[in-house]
């Protein structure tokens, strides 16, 4: 079975959802989403986490979250683990609650931690739940805009230090700023790399000893555990003339070292797939 790639260490963030096993609720009134928010709080103490945003929906949630100790799978084990026992014993049930392993995306902060703050708490209007995220309680908008007293495991700080000093005034432009993307049509998802990445290309140049340490698990599907890999533009450089020694040498690398199929290097240097096969076999 597929599992998803883990990259863990000190510091990382991280956008993380987790879906209703079958698709069904994961909440069943409001009080079961007050059970799971202070799950949250409690895996926030114990495995020092930092939460910049939550957004709980009916059948899903989404958490941005930061950890200083590289600890992620601990304290996710923690928080889907322990919230499906409290609620199959409120609501007399047995079984799984979530479907399968939780998801998440590792997020350079300076280029994507606060686009993904606003995408986070504009699920439920986007979704048509709602038409102004303020009326939506069940997220970290109202705290983090002012409206409502921030939560122990909320960490507003570092989002509203993006737009100033001034509590106030920062508390403002991040309501304006979220709801400036109402309308958008843009995702961050647009730049995802490999399924599990959301950085700029030197960001992922530094996760390439943990990616290439994760390259031979053959349960991790293989786009995640060969994010590291470079491109085929990278590898043969659309303006370069080269010579056809220099070519082949590199159609091996693509595919010995890289993992490109043979039909993959065939369409993108244009030759027959046949072609290709002989000089990998040299």
């Amino acid at each position: 079975m597929a599992r998803p790639i883990r990259i863990e260490y000190p510091g990382a963030i991280y956008h993380i959802t987790s879906r209703g096993n079958a698709q069904l609720p994961i909440y069943e009134i409001s009080h079961d989403r007050k059970i799971f928010l202070g799950v949250l709080g409690e895996v926030v103490d114990r495995y020092n986490w930092l939460c910049h945003a939550y957004c709980l929906m009916d059948n899903h949630y989404h958490l941005l979250v930061e950890t200083p100790d590289g600890n992620l799978s601990l304290g996710m084990r923690h928080l889907n683990g322990v919230y499906t026992q409290r609620f199959n014993k409120r609501h007399k049930r047995v079984g799984h609650v979530f479907q399968g392993r939780f998801k998440s995306i590792l997020v350079e902060q300076d280029s994507y931690l606060l686009e993904l703050c606003r995408y986070v708490v504009l699920n439920p209007t986007r979704a048509g739940l709602i038409k102004s995220p303020e009326n939506y309680r069940w997220s970290s908008f109202r705290a983090t805009s002012g409206f409502t007293k921030t939560a122990p495991f909320l960490t507003v700080d570092w989002i509203l230090g993006q737009f100033g000093n001034n509590r106030v005034e920062a508390q403002k432009e991040y309501r304006r700023v979220v709801k400036s993307g109402i309308e958008g049509n843009s995702s961050p998802w647009q730049e995802l790399k490999s399924q599990c990445i959301l950085g700029s290309k030197s960001f992922i140049e530094k996760l390439t000893p943990s990616l290439k340490d994760k390259s031979d698990i053959k349960e991790i599907p293989k786009e995640q555990r060969l994010a590291f890999r470079p491109s085929l533009n990278d590898l043969f450089p659309p303006d370069e003339i080269m010579k056809s020694g220099d070519r082949n040498e590199i159609i091996q690398r693509a595919h010995f070292e890289y993992g490109y199929t043979l039909t993959e290097i065939a369409k993108h240097v244009g030759l027959h797939y046949s072609t290709i096969g002989r000089i990998v076999k040299k």
